[in-house]
């Protein structure tokens, strides 16, 4: 029986059979959360994978706990469609001055003459329309790309950023999506500009003044990915001298929220019980792969890796330091046991790896132990076929 520890109230209609939900995180083999920060628990060893049911992985160690053999898996694209629809809809609220206009409404309730004095004021909220304006997509992943392709169908002339754009959601771009390959040609001239990148240290400031001075005079910036890609000093010194009309931030710094003509949301991108339910549903599916048949899908540390169903007496699944030597140290470990190995697959990321290998018989318990012991292994798991 494998245990789930669930934070924030996740729920699933079902979960697979052999599986339970624990309060308790001690001897829980996986523990799946959405915005639960894991820094300020202790996480024991029977934890085997973590899995955040969003993109950010900000609130979990993932460092840490890829030196201890935790995969930590997130779920993109689970909630691209929510962001999506709340980015457009911020883009026509910013165009046409709604809020400003809802405000004037709410603060006329008691004019018995409002009907009249609203033709009067009305000239103050005219707006502009999103047809034919140049707006840059910063990111093109799976919020980015539904985000351009929803921009052509608006009649926008559509440009996109991403200097890691995957061939998957090159596929996915309308073909009337401009691709540049240069940022500052993005940003040139634009009436808009939306970022959709994560937080990464080639992110963080990667919009400041000289990007803000590129913009049409009075253009609309919003920023629903991650705090930080914009620099805020810059876009409150852009703010000031109308070079940026309105500024609208999923963020709720200190200075955001003073800034003038800048419009706040609680981080609400992915508020949907859509989203939640997606993201909850790919966090389970990611953790009983790896728990049942040792794939790794989306994770942030450690490879992808599958050999898909296990199709011998054993899968074995050895987490360890990307460094030479490490397979053939595994392998002639299972040589000289004369195990036969029926496939095998080695993934690495950066300084971790991942050796995945079905056998034809199970491994003796003095051979799982060797392979434990090889220098830099974090940790070996069999799973039975």
């Amino acid at each position: 029986m494998r245990s789930l520890k669930i934070f924030n109230d996740i729920a699933f209609e079902r979960l697979p059979e052999g599986y339970r939900l624990t309060d308790d995180i001690d001897g829980a083999d996986a523990v799946i959360v959405r915005s639960a920060d894991l820094h300020e628990i202790e996480i024991p060893r029977s934890v085997r994978c973590v899995a955040r049911a969003g993109a950010g992985t900000n609130n979990i160690p993932v460092e840490e706990l890829a030196e201890r053999g935790v995969v930590v898996f997130n779920t993109p694209g689970a909630n691209s469609n929510a962001v999506k629809e709340l980015v457009i809809g911020l883009l026509l609220m910013g165009s046409r001055n709604i809020l400003q206009s809802v405000m004037w409404a709410q603060a006329h309730t008691e004019d018995r003459d409002a009907i009249h004095t609203a033709e009067k004021s009305k000239k103050a909220f005219v707006g502009r329309e999103l047809m034919g304006r140049k707006i840059g997509v910063i990111g093109l992943g799976a919020v980015g790309t539904k985000v351009a392709n929803a921009c052509v169908a608006l009649g926008m002339e559509t440009h996109g950023y991403d200097p890691y754009l995957t061939v998957d959601h090159a596929l996915e771009l309308d073909r009337d999506v401009i691709v540049e390959y240069s940022l500052d040609d993005l940003i040139d001239e634009a009436d808009y500009l939306t970022v959709h990148v994560p937080r990464t240290k080639g992110t963080i400031g990667l919009i400041g003044h000289e990007q803000l001075s590129l913009l049409a005079p009075g253009a609309l910036v919003l920023n629903y990915a991650r705090e930080g890609v914009i620099v805020e000093d810059a876009m409150e010194a852009a703010l000031e001298s109308e070079q940026v009309g309105a500024y609208i931030t999923d963020f709720a710094t200190q200075k955001a929220l003073h800034m003038p003509r800048t419009l706040v949301t609680p981080h609400t991108g992915a508020g949907t019980v859509e989203a939640a339910a997606n993201c909850a549903r790919m966090a389970l599916d990611e953790v009983v792969d790896y728990l049942n048949r040792g794939n790794i899908t989306h994770s942030v540390n450690f490879p992808d890796c599958s050999l898909g169903a296990v199709r011998g007496a054993s899968r074995i699944a050895c987490l360890h330091e990307n460094k030479p030597g490490m397979i053939g140290q595994i392998t002639n470990i299972l040589a000289g046991a004369s195990a036969n190995v029926q496939r095998m697959s080695n993934e690495n990321a950066g300084a971790f790896a991942y050796t995945l290998f079905d056998t034809d018989e199970r491994l003796e318990r003095e051979i799982v132990a060797a392979l434990k012991g090889i220098e830099g292994m974090s940790r070996v798991r069999v799973i039975a076929g």
